[in-house]
């Protein structure tokens, strides 16, 4: 086996296998019982990205599709920072409401 076919067959395993996980994750985002679990698998979503990126900078031999695979790492970061700290704000704002409902039943 030559090192131009096993490359070829090796990123086509890769796109396959990248697929199924990328719809696999679809289904966690559309299904997720719980805002978390719909950030992680945005998260997942970016690094499958990433993922796809890779692979097709192997294939093409062009390395500039790093840069644009970094670039997306880095704002998939972000964005999932950005999202965790809005679901500990929501959290702790919860939790106030219910603090301020036991001391209105406490007070009747």
């Amino acid at each position: 086996m030559s090192g131009d076919l096993f490359l070829f067959v090796s990123t086509n395993v890769a796109l396959a296998i990248l697929t199924v996980s990328l719809l696999l994750t679809a289904v966690r985002l559309l299904r997720g019982p719980t805002l978390a679990d719909r950030v992680l698998a945005l998260d997942l979503m970016t690094t499958i990205a990433v993922g796809y990126v890779g692979v097709i900078a192997l294939r093409t031999g062009f390395l500039l599709y790093l840069d644009i695979a970094i670039s997306i790492g880095l704002v998939g970061f972000l964005a999932t920072i950005a999202f965790a700290r809005y679901i500990l704000v929501q959290g702790g704002a919860d939790r106030q409401q219910r603090v301020a409902g036991k001391k209105s039943v406490g007070l009747r």
